[in-house]
């Protein structure tokens, strides 16, 4: 509303249409009558998604096609603003209808109540993705006082904001400075500019989701975990159950499994895998780069799944401990490769700007090696190294976080190393933090 004050219609829409198709779904004990209800609430909601945020992209790329084959088209283009968090709150009220399609959970007749499940505050404009077989039932309970739980809440913000404005805005300056002209950059510079925004975006979007949960737990209410250390992932679907949870989980039960999941033949859990992850990359955004990043993320997966035999033979063949150490680490780093590759797709400005990065990613030029401009990357030299300090501290504190979160491991200590903690932690987010205004500050899935 702050944008456009029309732009409240598209969320009350979404509301009252998917408590309606709730009430009506709940009234017919055949699935068969419910199904005109479903349909209902995936037209709107799919309906607003797709005119505001996927016509143009469509348009443009029917425009492009049928140049390519002389035929004229003019659709003109719907120019609007992208009304924030339509994509969050959209797959979230999907959720219950179809939950309440299968019977999975009762239509919630309290309209007051049904609203705020919808336009949860904390997580209302990027995630986590809440189910309405978790969230609803918390709306309805009575919350007392619980200093335990606030302090808790606190700190999970504390150290959520530590990663936003301490390592992800400092991240994005050297991110933003090359990716936004990447022909006047090359090797090293490259290198490090795709290593700082795989930490960038981690550190922002899992920095938001650690806010929206402790602050949503300083009231009272939990949210599902969105990140579980995603880059000591051992293979690309282990980082898939690692990063954001919500999302995938929430692909997994409403497109992969309708689709028959694994429990197909090997072709059709290939495509099914493939189709998931496609659709993973639009929801991202409406641009081919995003497209392709989800289509790597699929490739990686059946590739891995089809290179699995053989993988083993390797291993018998050479012995290779599957518990051991060195493999472990081999199998983390070979991952984080493969996932900061696709990152370049994810973050470039366009298609071209991606095989660039990638034509010049290993194009080092010797004589500036030594040179200190090749540290030329929007931040000062100290900065840069500051940077990587603070990465190494993130990975330190994610190993800590093996067997237990951050949080109660703080509040196990005593009195005076838990006070030093809370004071070191805020004046280190104010001395140390990056501060910047306007669209370089936002979080970056505000925009999706």
């Amino acid at each position: 509303m702050c944008w456009k004050p029309e732009y409240i219609l598209l969320i009350v829409s979404s509301t009252l249409i998917d408590y309606y198709a709730g009430i009506k779904m709940a009234q017919e004990k055949n699935k068969a009558n419910r199904k005109p209800f479903l349909l209902l609430s995936l037209f709107t909601n799919l309906g607003l998604l797709f005119a505001f945020k996927y016509f143009n992209f469509f348009s443009d790329s029917t425009r492009a096609l049928f140049d390519y084959i002389n035929i004229f088209y003019n659709m003109p283009h719907f120019n609007v603003l992208l009304p924030v968090g339509i994509s969050f709150y959209t797959f979230q009220t999907l959720s219950y209808s179809i939950d309440v399609y299968r019977g999975e959970k009762t239509a919630e007749k309290h309209l007051g109540i049904f609203a705020l499940y919808v336009a949860f505050f904390p997580q209302l404009v990027a995630g986590p993705i809440e189910r309405s077989t978790r969230l609803l039932p918390q709306l309805r309970k009575e919350n007392t006082f619980d200093f335990v739980r606030v302090k808790e809440g606190l700190l999970l913000m504390l150290w959520g904001f530590f990663k936003k404005i301490v390592i992800a805005d400092r991240l994005a300056v050297v991110v933003n400075t090359v990716y936004n002209d990447v022909g006047n950059y090359q090797g090293f510079e490259l290198i490090i500019a795709s290593i700082f925004f795989a930490f960038q975006i981690y550190c922002d979007f899992s920095g938001y989701s650690d806010i929206a949960i402790g602050g949503a737990k300083v009231m009272g209410y939990d949210l599902m975990k969105n990140f579980n250390r995603p880059y000591f992932s051992k293979s690309i679907v282990e980082f898939w159950r690692r990063w954001h949870i919500s999302l995938g989980s929430w692909f997994r039960d409403y497109v992969y499994f309708p689709l028959g999941g694994s429990r197909v033949s090997m072709i059709k859990k290939y495509s099914n895998l493939l189709i998931v992850f496609l659709v993973s990359g639009l929801w991202h955004g409406a641009n081919w780069t995003f497209v392709i990043w989800g289509a790597l993320h699929g490739s990686y997966q059946i590739i891995g799944y089809i290179l699995t035999p053989i993988r083993n033979k390797i291993k018998n063949l050479l012995q290779i401990n599957s518990n051991g150490k060195y493999y472990k680490l081999f199998q983390v780093i070979f991952t984080f490769i493969l996932v900061d590759f696709a990152w370049i797709f994810f973050r470039a400005n366009s298609l071209n700007d991606a095989l660039y990065i990638i034509k010049n990613l290993f194009v080092f030029n010797l004589n500036s090696l030594t040179d200190k401009s090749m540290l030329n990357l929007g931040l000062h030299e100290k900065d840069i190294y500051l940077s990587f300090l603070l990465i190494i501290l993130l990975l330190i504190v994610q190993l800590k976080q093996r067997n237990t979160t951050i949080i109660k491991w703080i509040l196990r200590q005593n009195l005076a190393i838990r006070w030093a903690i809370y004071l070191l932690s805020i004046y280190s987010i104010i001395i140390f933090g990056h501060y910047a205004s306007g669209k370089e500050s936002q979080f970056i899935y505000f925009q999706f």
